[in-house]
């Protein structure tokens, strides 16, 4: 089962409450997603960093529910 934009966007928030989030479905089929996630959590992390911290914010559900995320992410300007 697909997930929904809102869910993804809930499920990066609830770990993130500061974060600016941008999700967008690609394909239209609930199953392609980009998200942008500006938060000041990833603060003096790496990209690589960053991309995990959301992945563990998204709880297991990446690969299952969730089958591709493009993700841009950033700490605050």
């Amino acid at each position: 089962m697909a997930m929904s934009a809102a869910d993804i966007e809930s499920m990066i928030k609830e770990s993130f409450p500061d974060a600016q989030v941008t999700i967008e479905d690609l394909r239209g089929d609930g199953d392609h997603y980009a998200a942008t996630v500006i938060a000041s959590a990833f603060t003096g992390k790496s990209r690589v960093q960053q991309h995990q911290m959301v992945y563990a914010a998204l709880k297991g559900k990446m690969g299952g529910q969730l089958h591709a995320l493009a993700l841009q992410t950033s700490a605050p300007a």
